[in-house]
This record gives structure tokens, sequence and C-alpha cells, in this order.
């Protein structure tokens, strides 16, 4: 078993391509045009799990909004300060403030610190950035 794509609609297809290919650095993969709607399957790098943008041809009167279960997609970054600083300068605002320490318990009791940060994406799904450190 392969972990494929996750799949999101989006209200503003402009302002979610600027923010997962500008902002998170994802290449545009493939799209496919659907009899109501065109795919846009976004991943780091050829092969990798993907996301898919659906944007669909007529929108509902009301935009979508995201359901309670759905938690957060995560992707890992090499540098903190370099992203925050992107964050910053492409007009976008951090969840929570600034980053911030997750310490995780382990298993034999030691501990692995976790430097992260929360962004929302132009359709409110928010994004954990995890510091590869």
């Amino acid at each position: 078993m392969k972990y494929l794509h996750s799949m999101i609609r989006v209200n503003n297809l402009e302002n979610s391509l600027r923010f997962y290919k500008e902002l998170l650095g994802l290449k545009l993969q493939s799209k496919k045009d659907l009899d109501d709607c065109t795919l846009y399957f976004l991943a780091e790098y050829d092969g990798a799990p993907e996301i898919e943008l659906t944007d669909n041809w007529e929108k509902p009167a009301k935009p979508y909004t995201n359901g309670e279960a759905f938690g957060h997609f995560a992707f890992e970054c090499e540098d903190m300060g370099a992203f925050v600083k992107k964050v910053k300068d492409m007009g976008y605002e951090l969840m929570y403030g600034e980053p911030f320490n997750l310490d995780l318990k382990n298993e034999d009791g030691s501990v692995t610190i976790k430097r992260i940060a929360f962004i929302k994406d132009p359709d409110g799904n928010e994004v954990e950035i995890i510091y590869k450190g």
C-alpha cells in the first residue's frame, strides 16, 4: 500500500496555487480537466505524495468550509528562519505567533524537541511546518 495524495477543494485557484507553489515550493506534477472541474496535482518531486487541488467550475454560493475531523498537512523545512521571513514577505501570517518547540516524549522516556509553526492556506486548511534540524 502506498499513500498517493490528499484532495482539497479550493475557493480561489490562483491564491491556492500561489500558496502551495510559491510559499511551500511544491511543483505542478499534472493537471486534468473533468466535466465539471480541473484537478491540479502538486508535489515536492515526481513520485512524492501529492496534494490535489480541485477547482470546481461552479462554486457554491457559500465558500467551502473545513470539516471537524481534518487537522492539518505537515511539511518539513530546512531553515525555519528563512521560511518565516518568506511567510511575512508574501503577506501571510503564522498561526500562534512565532514558531515554537514541541517536546515529544518517546517510548523509552527520552524527549525529542521539534521546532514547529502553523499557517493557514487561502481556504483555511492548516499547514504545519516542522524544522528538519
